[in-house]
């Protein structure tokens, strides 16, 4: 089998109405990818990836999970080994991948941009195809730029620390040539670092040269914190990240707060009810100056990080060590969605739950905090990491339907570090269009193509350009009244 024959014109959209829905309202949408992890440097130096594995395999933590699962030494994951030997061992492990959505991806992502569409990747092909793909990242177009340009991103957002200087996004902003927007996002999940005191200490001591406040408390660490946040404002941000195992909400008194920031800052340790006293405060200090600038929140909710503790020393974080908890999730977020409410302080907010035990939970507290000043102010976002597959795609979808309103959806995201991961954008258009598709032509749904078509363009692209506030256009032509 050839990935023409599986992954066809029509992969994914089993129905009539799937296959018009998908050509005719998503395939064209351009692309906001509004959370990613991309390198901003190397956009802005436009950067030529030297051969497969530098684009495809380095720091894909995704990749370096199944390789290992499928018995390949870490030498060829993250170790020493030669760039054409960690993808030989890559291809070496896709035949094994059927039913993993990196399968999918995997082809997907050789079809569109590198155009290898007649042969699977495997031990006999690998050769061949590391040639074809080099041949074509030669090119200029296929550039980091290019990429993006290929792709139709008109916008993406990266994931930046309060201490960056914004460099490479003014850079890029400054270049009157590239069309496509790249901003940054305001991440400060290192000021909750306090499990870490060592780390936390250079961290802070960063923060203070680049904010010109010494911070020496939990006062001046906030007030340093807001010093860039409203650096990020002047460079274009208008959206916030934290990654968060669960929501911190304890109460808290300052001179707590101080106490506990001069013990970490010393190389102190403390306890975890004083880890969630502090947590709690610079959370809700954080989402207070995202609704002062009439930003957009996001809460990135359920991982248990780094739980192998061995290959943490050995390799850092990030490395494909993280799993999903079973930690409470209603009391917490409940609680702080409910204290910004109070105070009058809830920006629009975004909750990507990790645990689909809990999806219906997360929900459900969301639509108790809509407040009708503004369409879907609170979204319970897409299927995040673990989950961004197939089956994952669908709960999501199905849960968001039955708690909220699906046509207000800001839709998908690729939340990934590499250039050629926008085809997740098509795979979830594909799963989507298949969705409401199927439900049109078994009578679940009016055969109403201007109306199922209109929420298709805008879940793919509309809902986000007008949900941020970015500058971006409004794309896809208006309703025709087509209903059959």
């Amino acid at each position: 089998m050839t990935p023409a024959t599986f992954l066809s014109e029509n992969f994914l959209l089993e129905h009539e109405s799937a296959e018009r829905l998908y050509h005719e309202y998503a395939k064209e949408m351009p692309i906001l990818d509004y959370h990613s992890h991309l390198s901003p440097a190397l956009i802005a130096e436009d950067h030529r990836f030297a051969n497969l594995t530098e684009v495809w395999l380095r720091e894909d933590h995704y990749k370096w999970r199944a390789m290992r699962a499928n018995g390949v030494p870490e030498y060829y994951c993250t170790g020493n080994a030669s760039d054409y030997e960690k993808f030989l061992k890559w291809a070496e492990t896709v035949p094994k991948l059927l039913r993993n959505p990196l399968f999918h991806w995997t082809h997907m992502e050789l079809q569109r941009p590198f155009g290898v569409t007649d042969r699977l990747l495997g031990p006999e092909t690998a050769a061949d195809i590391w040639e074809t793909c080099n041949a074509r990242l030669a090119l200029p177009e296929f550039s980091c730029r290019g990429l993006l340009r290929y792709y139709n991103v008109v916008l993406v957002c990266t994931t930046d620390d309060p201490t960056d200087d914004l460099q490479a996004h003014r850079k890029i902003a400054q270049d009157s040539d590239f069309p496509v927007q790249v901003l940054p996002t305001f991440r400060p999940d290192r000021a909750m670092l306090l499990q870490h005191p060592e780390r936390f200490h250079v961290w802070v001591d960063k923060l203070s040269e680049a904010s010109g406040v010494e911070v020496k408390d939990y006062a001046t660490l906030i007030e340093a914190l807001r010093k860039r946040h409203d650096y990020f404002h002047e460079h274009g941000c208008r959206l916030s990240d934290h990654g968060i195992e669960q929501f911190f909400a304890d109460d808290y008194e300052e001179a707590d707060l101080n106490r506990i920031f001069r013990e970490v800052y010393n190389n102190q340790g403390v306890t975890v009810v004083d880890r969630a006293k502090f947590n709690s405060a610079v959370l809700h200090e954080s989402a207070v100056m995202n609704y002062e600038k009439g930003w957009s929140q996001q809460y990135h909710v359920g991982a248990l990080r780094n739980v192998n503790t061995k290959m943490f020393e050995i390799l850092g974080p990030d490395t494909g060590f993280d799993a999903i908890t079973d930690a409470n999730l209603a009391r917490n977020m409940t609680r702080f969605l409910d204290r910004l409410e109070r105070q009058g302080k809830l920006a629009r907010t975004i909750v990507y739950n990790l645990n689909p035990a809990v999806n219906e939970t997360a929900a459900s507290i969301l639509a108790c905090y809509q407040d009708g000043s503004e369409p879907a102010k609170m979204q319970f976002g897409a299927a995040w990491w673990f989950l961004d597959q197939r089956d994952g795609i669908l709960r999501q979808l199905e849960t968001l339907s039955n708690f909220g309103l699906l046509s207000r959806f800001v839709g998908m995201l690729t939340d990934s570090r590499s250039f050629l991961s926008f085809t997740r954008h098509e795979y979830f258009r594909r799963i989507l269009c298949n969705l409401l598709g199927g439900e049109m032509d078994r009578g679940l749904l009016p055969k109403d193509y201007a109306l199922v078509g209109s929420v298709v363009r805008d879940i793919c692209y509309n809902n986000a350009a007008r949900y941020f506030g970015f500058r971006a256009p409004i794309a896809g032509a208006p309703a025709t009244g087509e209903t059959k």
